[in-house]
């Protein structure tokens, strides 16, 4: 794994700064709990950190999602819709004093609405080490909200991206280097276990899936229709499953409908068990036009399914293409097909490729691994803040 050249995580060193027998605080802050890669990736660093080297604080600006059943104790700061309410300014007052009261020495927010609600009013409330997350390429933000996240982004210490392609965006965008840290997204052990099938095996037949939230068009749904268009009419034994869901999903059961491939295409819903769901799938493809580092990628490789995505973003830091996956030119229908053929003709393909993959994961990406990431950088940040007030 590779990271920003000006700050290599893996490589800090140093133990974290002891306040007495107090261990650090530290907050994390996330926008919602709702089913989201930014939202998993919060629960499963809260978890991870617990009980360990500091002192764990949490907040979100809404208390609800599925995975609220996975932290505990998080307390909500709610807007109201709008930064510039009367209530966002209550909760704002509330979160400071919050800060203070557990003397948070790290503030951490997760997301685009958190980084604008925590940064400056930790910065506020005296706040030592400030860190914000990057975690998408920025394309499908505003122009406006982009530059307003930048600006907000100049109160931290450092910025956190889950790949080297968000980093390179904040860079080309004028964030300065020495600010950028890239640590990727982690794996629980339970992704690399064997799982039962949602959907029962049935001799003969292959599948062809999607993991993806049905809420956004850049998730690009329509292209994967097409290929499965293509695949049916030169593939009998070829089924295909969409798992997620959404406001489009009604839109594309009916576009599948006027395709015709509705009798061999399984809409899933809603998943929490998505190793279930690759444990159904042979090929796992990946159509969406914007991603930074995808959780379903990841999750896609360590369950040892070979996987067909775009080649944006993120991608390929996971996927060399024709080694453990295939990449192909955003949007390349023919392209795309072309190389799931390929996978669906060929059995040894399929199990090499997925081995290996499985096995990249298992080594860069285990939940262990990137707590430790994240333990090292908040010490490296409390050291750095402890060298400077002693100038």
């Amino acid at each position: 794994m590779n990271h920003v050249a000006a700050v290599e995580v893996g490589d800090i060193a140093g133990s974290i700064p002891a306040t007495g027998n107090i261990a650090p605080g530290l907050f994390l802050m996330t926008d919602t709990l709702e089913t989201g890669g930014s939202e998993r990736q919060f629960a499963l660093l809260v978890n991870a950190l617990h009980g360990r080297s500091f002192r764990v604080e949490l907040g979100c600006l809404g208390r609800h999602g599925p995975f609220l059943d996975q932290v505990q104790s998080i307390r909500e700061f709610p807007t109201g819709g709008s930064f510039l309410s009367f209530q966002s300014q209550r909760q704002r007052l509330a979160l400071a004093r919050k800060l203070r009261k557990d003397k948070i020495q790290i503030a951490h927010s997760f997301d685009f609405y958190s980084n604008l609600m925590l940064l400056p009013t930790a910065k506020v409330a005296g706040v030592p080490v400030l860190v914000a997350s990057h975690r998408q390429i920025g394309d499908l933000l505003t122009g406006r909200q982009f530059r307003v996240q930048s600006a907000v982004f100049r109160l931290s210490d450092r910025v956190v991206c889950n790949s080297r392609a968000a980093a390179a965006r904040l860079r080309e965008t004028g964030t300065p280097e020495r600010k950028l840290a890239v640590i990727p997204n982690a794996l629980p052990n339970e992704c690399f276990a064997q799982s039962i099938p949602l959907l029962p095996r049935q001799p003969g037949r292959l599948r062809v899936g999607m993991v993806a939230r049905m809420n956004d068009p850049s998730k690009n749904h329509a292209l994967f229709l097409r290929i499965a268009w293509r695949l049916v009419r030169t593939h009998d034994e070829v089924d295909f499953v969409l798992a997620g869901d959404g406001p489009l999903r009604s839109g594309l059961e009916q576009d599948a409908r006027e395709m015709g491939i509705s009798s061999r295409l399984h809409f899933l819903g809603e998943c929490r068990e998505i190793a279930g769901v690759f444990s159904s799938l042979d090929i796992s493809v990946l159509t969406s036009r914007s991603e930074s580092l995808s959780n379903v990628l990841l999750e896609t490789m360590a369950a040892g399914l070979p996987a067909v995505a775009c080649n944006v973003g993120g991608n390929p830091e996971l996927l060399r293409d024709g080694e453990n996956g295939f990449l192909v030119p955003d949007g390349d229908e023919q392209a795309f097909t072309t190389c799931i053929e390929k996978l669906l003709d060929n059995p040894s393909l399929r199990r090499t490729m997925g081995e290996r993959a499985r096995s990249e994961t298992r080594e860069h990406y285990s939940m262990v691994r990137i707590r430790d990431l994240y333990e090292k950088l908040y010490s490296e940040l409390l050291f750095e803040k402890a060298k400077t007030s002693k100038k």
